[in-house]
């Protein structure tokens, strides 16, 4: 017995230990995760965590923002371009506080984030001491999760339970709030165990089968069936899976903003996008489909107009990770949960091959139409002054759809989303459901960040632009290659275009005066130019692509354009205006 108990002792591993702190152990967990750089700006609740960063300069790169708020957007647009979880620091206080915008952005755009705060010691929390706030109740609503650690003892299973929630089942930001005694605190550590398994918490809903029979008998059966889809398509990682689907269904296909790029757009199936600057067919044939498939994406208002007028007339087959998502906005017929990922080749198996070319003509019937009414002219204008429009039509002539396109909030947003060509996945990356000016610039420089081999162009409105233009010290620092371009309209463009529509051109507080971008862009050693004549844009757009290093052009647009098509607020998506 003594034996047989001597050598279970002698077989049973022991766990090596060694003594570190809480900021090292959180270093160390990142990179577990495989973190491969930092957004963040320093102070003092944060101070030890910086101060352990100091010996991991060659393992973990941190870029110095400018802005919280600035810090939290290259967090997104890094993760957006990489597929991988965006990394964010900030001190207590302010430095937590300037989070919350992208936190909301990144909660509604379903984005990885994993947001490290500091915060005062713990012996102080609640007795209002110097930069001390409730991030945690300030955060709740805009996070995913979150989560105070006071004691360092905890930090490696925060972290790998954080990583886990962020980047599983419907992606989303997580924020671990530490108390700065936690920071410091030493402990034993015995390594770092990425989590995969969270009690109560189930990322992926079990599929069931037979839902995807019935989705399959609907979809089989249907004379003019037409897909949506959106941004979890690409947040699956699903785009050969859905490619695989259009193409044995022949079924016509349109996209959310925030879908672009699942399949080319340029695909003979993809017959544009949805939604209230969408295509005219898109929008018009919603409301005459007899079956409609919609495919991660959740029904925004900006997409269906009136609720209580759209698609009555259809069958709604609705795939969906997030069940609250079903049925929240639409009543779907048959419901669909599941990972896109591993419910589409189950579907694709069941569906049969067709063609509806019939009903794919009367998406290139009303296609042509609005060529004639709206593009031929926003393209190809004979008005002296340049339109957003043509000048990202001469962008895609030399990017050949291969560039990632980064927009701001506004017309110059929608009128890229709109006319930007993309050939290849995580290539439209915007401020989709929170609709964030100041996102585009800091956005634009995680997303080259995150994919350091793609040609990145920021397209930016001269209102956006000045909300964090201070970003271009970012640039600065670090030396990352962005392309910048300005479509400067000396207005706040959508608000404007919605006064004028709606108010009698009472144009209120939307006139916007603008510094010299160029000699702005130049006091922080960035190379720029202005352009306000056509025959100057190509030739200026090929010297901003091909300079080496980061670049802004100032494009100067015609004033008072509006972006059509549009359905107005309060209308149904058949109710669709050209003009």
């Amino acid at each position: 017995m003594e034996t047989a108990q001597k050598e279970l002792i002698k077989e049973t591993p022991t766990k090596t230990t060694v003594e570190i702190s809480g900021s090292v152990a959180l270093l160390e967990g990142l990179i577990a995760e495989g973190t491969e750089v930092i957004f963040g700006y320093p102070g003092g609740a944060i101070m030890p965590i910086y101060d352990a960063l100091y010996d991991y300069k060659e393992k973990l790169q941190h870029i110095l923002v400018r802005h919280e708020q600035g810090g939290i957007h290259m967090g997104q647009g890094y993760a957006r371009s990489s597929g991988k979880v965006g990394v964010v620091f900030a001190t207590s206080g302010p430095g937590a506080t300037n989070l919350v915008t992208g936190l909301a952005d990144a909660q509604i755009d379903s984005t990885p984030l994993v947001c490290i705060t500091g915060q005062v010691f713990a012996h102080l929390l609640g007795t209002d001491a110097f930069q001390e706030t409730d991030v945690i109740n300030i955060t709740t609503p805009v996070t995913k999760w979150n989560y105070q650690v006071t004691d360092a003892t905890e930090i490696p299973s925060v972290l790998a339970k954080a990583f886990y929630i962020a980047r599983s089942g419907r992606p989303g930001p997580v924020l671990i709030d530490i108390t700065k005694n936690a920071q410091l605190q030493l402990f034993n550590y015995e390594g770092y165990t990425p989590c995969n398994h969270i009690r109560s918490y189930r990322p992926k809903p079990i599929v069931r089968k037979e839902y995807i029979a019935q989705a399959a008998d609907l979809i089989n059966q249907a004379k003019k069936p037409f897909i949506l889809f959106g941004q979890g398509v690409l947040l699956g990682k699903a785009e050969k899976e859905f490619k695989a689907f259009v193409e044995k269904s022949g079924i016509p296909a349109a996209w959310t903003i925030m879908g672009a790029g699942a399949i080319p757009t340029d695909h003979e199936l993809n017959v544009g996008m949805l939604g209230m600057h969408g295509n005219y067919g898109p929008n018009v044939l919603t409301n005459e489909c007899d079956v409609l498939i919609a495919i991660g994406m959740r029904f925004d208002d900006r997409v269906t107009g009136r609720l209580d007028k759209y698609a009555k007339q259809a069958k709604v087959v609705h795939l969906d990770i997030d069940p609250a998502e079903i049925d929240k906005n639409i009543k779907a017929t048959v419901p669909v949960w599941g990972d896109c990922k591993d419910t589409l080749p189950l579907l694709t198996e069941l569906i049969k091959e067709q063609k509806h070319t019939e009903w794919l003509e009367r998406f290139r019937a009303y296609s042509q139409e609005e060529i004639e009414a709206v593009i031929q002219n926003e393209l190809n204008p004979t008005t002296a002054e340049m339109t957003m429009g043509e000048v990202i039509n001469q962008l895609n002539a030399l990017t050949h759809g291969n560039a990632i396109i980064v927009t701001d909030v506004g017309q110059h947003q929608m009128v890229a989303c709109r006319y930007a060509k993309f050939n290849n996945t995580r290539s439209n990356i915007t401020s989709g459901g929170l609709g964030t000016m100041g996102f585009g610039l800091p956005a634009a420089i995680g997303a080259k960040f995150g994919a350091q081999d793609k040609t990145v162009v920021a397209v930016i409105g001269d209102g956006g632009f000045q909300m964090t233009l201070q970003e271009l010290g970012t640039i600065m620092q670090s030396g990352i290659d962005v392309k910048i371009m300005i479509l400067n309209n000396r207005f706040l463009g959508m608000v404007r275009q919605w006064q004028e529509l709606f108010n009698d051109k009472r144009y209120s507080s939307v006139d916007i005066t603008s510094p010299d971008f160029i000699k702005l862009a130049d006091s922080y050693y960035i190379a720029g130019k202005r352009i306000s004549d056509r025959k100057d844009l190509i030739s200026s757009l090929d010297e901003m692509l091909n300079h080496k290093g980061s670049y802004l052009l100032e494009v100067m647009v015609t004033k008072e354009n509006n972006v059509f098509p549009m359905v107005p607020q309060g209308c149904s998506v058949s109710e669709i205006r050209l003009k």
